[in-house]
């Protein structure tokens, strides 16, 4: 060959190849391995999600991972704990199964409420909260640094004096913590961005039943407030970020951003899950979103977005709310929902999981913990809620959470 004496190729092959074992050897020096196991069975976890820096990765089927060093690594699987390390090695996950109360803000800081709440957790099988950081009518409870929300009138009301602190207290009595955030419902953000609120087909700003304004989802510039607010949520040491109302309004003949079609509505949500999810990774935080009963049953999206299958994809656990005063034309075999709390709650979740595949454990319904509206006006006592628990039990959920708009609680239908 012209120009290269005798013997250069060879030299030439032993250098790169001597150059690639270099570099391969300081790649393994710069990653991270172990073995991630169930503390009770000493099984591997397969699936095990492993954070690095601002990636997700996942274990194999002996349990394995391989991850760029970092600074700190988040281990998370579902239906157990999450956990950071400073290095690899083996690591055990305890299952944790959260049984929860739902807290609003006022709830949540109000000695009496919360006391009780407490003493639930402490003489009952319940071990987790649920609570509202934003609100159901956009407001913020505890002072935020974000711009926007001081400057949308978000922070009238603070509640929480200091939330990291607050939500350390709960984690020192072994209380599982979830930050409900409510997505794109939410007045004070769209009286301020009108452009980016949903609109009547004459142009006007919608109002629903409540006289409150909405987020029109598929306006991705407003995505950014809704995840900032989550991610300062996962600063102050959430366990988990749950999404609310991330849907569409259940109303016909809206206008958005994009065509108001199934296939745009449902990309639209999923692809903003997929966006918060991959915003909080760093956090290690497990990532929920609420959505309709009847979602479970239908195969299309009801006109808001929402489709079992889709959401799957991008969050760790599912919430689907059973409570059966709203299945208000009842389920197949069962037109009184309340006389059938049981099948309401097992067969819905039997429903959904035939959509999304997978494992019951992505699952953690709201159940009915609040008189009945809509039917016989029953008290919904031990028996009714007893028979929705049993019901998630016996599907195999990630646990279950109560729902009562008035934080009333008892014991009635818990188990130690």
């Amino acid at each position: 060959m012209i120009g290269i004496k005798k013997g250069s190729i060879s030299y030439m092959a032993k250098y790169i190849i001597a150059m690639f074992i270099v570099s391969l050897t300081m790649a393994y020096a710069s990653m991270t391995s172990g073995v991630v196991y169930d503390q009770r069975t000493s099984k591997p976890i397969v699936g095990a999600i492993v954070t690095s820096g601002n990636k997700e990765y996942r274990t194999d089927k002996n349990g394995v991972f391989r991850v760029p060093t970092a600074a700190k690594i988040g281990i998370r699987a579902i239906g157990y704990e999450r956990k950071f390390y400073t290095s690899g090695g083996n690591i055990y996950l305890n299952p944790v199964i959260p049984k929860a109360l739902y807290l609003s803000s006022f709830g949540a800081t109000n000695g009496k409420i919360m006391g009780n709440a407490k003493h639930l957790i402490r003489t009952t099988e319940l071990n987790a909260v649920v609570i509202d950081i934003k609100m159901d009518r956009g407001q913020v409870a505890y002072r935020t640094s974000n711009p926007t929300a001081n400057k949308i009138g978000a922070q009238k009301i603070i509640l929480f004096k200091d939330l990291k602190q607050y939500v350390a207290d709960l984690k020192k009595e072994g209380i599982y913590t979830i930050a409900r955030i409510v997505s794109f419902k939410d007045t004070p953000f769209v009286t301020a961005h009108p452009q980016w609120g949903v609109k009547n087909s004459n142009g006007t700003l919608f109002k629903d039943k409540e006289k409150l304004y909405w987020i029109d989802p598929s306006q991705k510039k407003a995505w950014n407030y809704i995840v900032a607010i989550a991610k300062e949520s996962a600063e102050a040491g959430f366990d988990e970020i749950q999404f609310d109302y991330v849907r569409f309004p259940d109303r016909q003949g809206l206008v958005f951003s994009v065509k108001n079609t199934q296939q745009e509505r449902t990309k639209t949500i999923g692809e903003f899950l997929k966006y918060a999810r991959t915003q909080l990774t760093p956090y290690n935080v497990f990532v929920t979103a609420d959505i309709f009963g009847y979602v479970c049953w239908n195969e299309g999206d009801l006109g808001i977005g929402q489709k079992v299958d889709e959401i799957a994809k991008h969050v760790d656990y599912i919430a689907p709310m059973l409570y059966p005063s709203g299945f208000s034309t009842g389920i197949p075999g069962h037109r009184n929902p309340v006389a059938a709390n049981y099948a309401i709650v097992k067969k819905t979740l039997d429903k959904s999981l035939q959509k999304s595949g997978g494992s019951p454990l992505m699952y953690r319904p709201w159940l009915q913990s609040f008189r009945d509206y809509a039917f016989d006006r029953r008290n919904y006592g031990a028996k009714e809620i007893r028979d929705q628990i049993r019901a998630s039990d016996d599907f195999g959920s990630s646990g279950w959470m109560l729902w009562n708009p008035r934080n009333v609680y008892s014991s009635a239908g818990l188990s130690k």
